[in-house]
């Protein structure tokens, strides 16, 4: 197989790949050392779908620019065809500021199309390719060349079966009259506000159960430093400190070196230096915050007040409408729907686009008094009240 290492062979593929319907795409990258991923190996094949063309592309070879690719993803008229983009688009995004379009996502359209919730590549190839994988090369360090014959080809499979499984899928929403729904689940995808992580809002993602005003704004502040440190750095956050030792930062709130330095938690290259400046810095400035300027808490499952009944019959309703469609109940609304729906909130994914039609309006008519269930058989139908 070929691996692209010059501008001029990418120009070279990228001008083939222009005149086709569709490209698969993949990539492999590292991460665990960094706050955003490091890009090792792209692969990329078109069509046909059984022995078309197929290439890794090298991005760390020495004086290889990836503009003849970003070209080929700003091309509409070539599908990008990946499985589970999210972790793929949000490098793209960072590195170049934009998205492949049109975009095709597997996973989502597997979904979409009964294969079940979050459904595997490994899942798909033996379903519809009627291959097998082989994963030995899984845990590969993709930084390190040269890449031997047994990754080269564990990588390129990941692009190879994906054009069997393209042309399936896409043929099936075709019959079913689903492309919409999968356009409306990639949107989320699409959009820079999926891959955007604000400082100011990280500390939305610290589980806590406190919801005293001046713990959580010592978290949001602790919290708003190391995500602006960790980006800056381009270091994990766990490297500046963990959640645990950053909720034991929010109770003790020191204000000195000393203070800081009884920590039990915090690692010790956090108890000097920039970070332990800026740990104080942060826990002094949510001291001298006036309460009126504290962050509140989203309401909670355990802060509504939740008709349990309500909830019940909803869950009943939605197996009946997974089974009806035979999309994964989880992909049409998620238990946290189906709780807040029935503490009387409407605004709620599972009662909008797609979702509306499949589930969300019979919910609301439910909600209302409107509609009924009835066992008939083995299968739960909606009555008329």
């Amino acid at each position: 197989m070929q691996t692209i290492t010059t501008t001029e062979a990418l120009a070279e593929f990228c001008a083939k790949a222009k005149a086709q319907p569709y490209v698969t795409v993949d990539t492999e990258f590292l991460r665990e050392r960094t706050y955003w991923s490091k890009l090792c190996l792209v692969q990329l094949a078109i069509p046909p779908a059984k022995d078309g063309e197929a290439v890794l592309l090298d991005p760390l070879a020495e004086g290889l620019s990836l503009e003849p690719l970003y070209d080929l993803f700003r091309h509409e008229a070539t599908v990008k065809v990946f499985h589970a983009a999210r972790q793929d688009l949000e490098i793209f995004f960072v590195d170049a500021g934009l998205f492949p379009k049109p975009l095709f996502d597997t996973q989502v359209a597997a979904m979409v199309c009964g294969f079940g919730e979050q459904v595997g590549y490994e899942t798909l190839v033996k379903k519809i390719a009627r291959q097998a994988l082989d994963k030995t090369s899984r845990f590969t360090d993709w930084s390190r060349r040269p890449l031997t014959d047994a990754q080269k080809n564990y990588a390129i499979a990941d692009v190879t079966h994906l054009r069997v499984i393209y042309e399936f899928l896409s043929k099936e929403l075709e019959k079913s009259g689903r492309h919409v729904w999968v356009e409306e689940e990639e949107a989320i995808l699409l959009s820079p506000d999926t891959y955007t992580t604000l400082p100011e809002d990280a500390w939305l993602r610290v589980k806590t159960r406190t919801t005293s005003g001046r713990f959580l704004a010592v978290v949001r502040e602790l919290a708003r430093f190391r995500e602006g440190y960790a980006q800056n750095k381009n270091i994990p956050r766990s490297r500046i400190f963990k959640d645990d030792a950053l909720l034991e930062l929010a109770s003790t709130r020191p204000t000195t070196l000393d203070e800081l330095g009884k920590s039990r938690l915090l690692l010790r290259e956090a108890r000097r230096g920039d970070i332990a400046e800026g740990i104080i810095t942060a826990v002094k400035a949510a001291l001298e915050m006036e309460p009126e300027n504290y962050p509140h808490v989203p309401d909670e499952q355990h802060q509504l007040q939740v008709n349990t009944a309500l909830a019940d019959l909803l869950r009943v309703l939605l197996k009946a409408k997974s089974e009806e469609t035979g999309v994964a109940a989880k992909l049409i609304a998620t238990s946290s729907d189906l709780d807040r729906i029935a503490a009387g909130k409407r605004d709620v994914p599972a009662l909008t686009g797609w979702r509306a039609d499949v589930f969300g309006r019979d919910a609301l008519r439910l909600a209302k008094g409107e509609i009924g269930l009835t066992a008939a058989g083995g299968a739960v139908r909606v009555v008329v009240v």
